[in-house]
């Protein structure tokens, strides 16, 4: 019998290719019917971003190299500073981010504490400001790949996946120690360097905790995340959410990197979809569960549990490898894994080489050649063997 699409959120029996993936009230508990058609004060699109020329009459200590992404936050260039000589990443929040009276004085609010924020594994905020009525915030470059485009490249094994699921939960363990809920953990946001380095970004729509009113960069009624990567209460009451919403968050993205799927509705534990250590069921589905008491109460919870996972795996590993050749796996660690996706992204982009066609004509030729060259050698065998018999006489 064939399955129904279900809503992640609510469990609704929904119609193939629903919006978002969502039932019809958990997609407007959502808000997006506001989410669509902003246009700005002077009635032009408001999400298009500057041309670099421009963005470089505000800022003639930097150099902008280019226009490295665009979100539903706003853009992102790639820049070089003057001094101290470093690239970086400069991020402008589109103009309709911005309308809310109060915006100007929560966002350097907010932002001043996204540049305290200092960890290996967090993508730090350089310097915030205004320029041109538009907010931005000046952030370390970090030269890799997302884990979505990881993704795209290939399959990770589980080893991979334990390898990067730890650096995550320290990042936000880290993170709400100092009161900041990211609220948008997904692998778009989950960078990894050309050296391996784990680092997570865009705390930009953070919510943070100590603020009165628990106030957001978005206003203080918008739900903030990704439907498919949110926790229930995201939607269901996002002016309570805290810390565990993350850890759901990565809950799923800890799943569609054993699985390659998301868990929607009555999802399969991963080890009844791939070969793993079953204990990863649990840690699993202990993030994932739709009440925050139920869940891990802190990311290092989490770390703490996954770790112990992979020693064992790799005393496994170790125990093969003196009893016998290892089993073939296709394991990478993180700075090779990116190498392997970037240089696999690098195929794809180019042309195909045209395939190499012998003629009939050279065919018959290379043919008609070797059979000279048979010949020739059996008459200079004959020639010899003349030879031999005369001088013998």
């Amino acid at each position: 019998m064939e399955a129904h699409p279900v809503c992640p959120i609510c469990g609704t029996p929904i119609v193939p290719g629903a919006p978002q993936g969502m039932c019809p009230e958990c997609l407007l508990r959502a808000g997006f019917e506001t989410k669509s058609g902003h246009k700005s004060t002077d009635g032009k699109s408001a999400s298009v971003p500057m041309a670099a020329e421009e963005v470089a009459t505000f800022f003639p200590q930097l150099e902008i190299m280019e226009l490295a992404g665009q979100g539903g936050m706003g853009a992102v260039y790639k820049v070089r500073e003057r001094e101290p000589n470093r690239i970086a990443a400069l991020k402008f929040l589109f103009p309709e981010k911005q309308a809310s009276p109060q915006f100007a004085e929560r966002f350097e609010r907010e932002a001043r504490m996204l540049a305290a924020l200092t960890h290996p594994h967090i993508v730090t905020v350089y310097d915030f400001g205004k320029v041109n009525k538009r907010c931005y915030l000046l952030m370390e470059y970090v030269d890799g790949l997302t884990l979505r485009q990881l993704f795209r490249a290939r399959k990770l094994s589980p080893r991979e996946t334990l390898e990067i699921v730890p650096r995550l939960c320290e990042a936000l363990q880290y993170a709400h120690e100092q009161g900041v809920v990211h609220r948008d953990i997904k692998p778009e946001n989950i960078l990894l360097d050309k050296n391996g380095r784990v680092k997570v970004a865009d705390f930009g729509i953070a919510k943070m905790l100590n603020l009165p009113g628990n106030l957001t960069l978005t206003g203080s009624m918008d739900v903030v995340g990704t439907p498919l990567y949110m926790a229930p209460e995201q939607i269901e009451n996002p002016q309570v959410v805290d810390c565990r919403a993350d850890i759901y968050s990565l809950g799923v993205v800890f799943y569609e990197m054993l699985t390659g799927e998301l868990p929607l509705g009555k999802f399969l534990p991963p080890s009844q979809k791939i070969e793993i250590d079953p204990r990863l069921d649990e840690v699993v589905i202990h993030a994932l569960e739709k009440e925050p008491d139920r869940r891990y109460q802190q990311a290092g919870q989490m770390k703490t549990d996954v770790e112990t996972i992979l020693q064992t795996m790799r005393q496994r590993e170790e125990s093969r490898a003196r009893t016998g050749p290892a089993p073939a796996a296709r394991t990478a660690r993180p700075a090779a894994l990116v190498a392997e996706a970037q240089a696999a992204a690098a195929r794809v982009a180019l042309p195909p080489k045209p395939a190499r066609r012998r003629s009939q004509a050279s065919r018959s030729f290379g043919i008609t050649i070797a059979i000279a060259a048979g010949v020739i050698v059996v008459f200079t065998v004959l020639l010899l063997a003349a030879f031999h018999l005369l001088r013998s006489k």
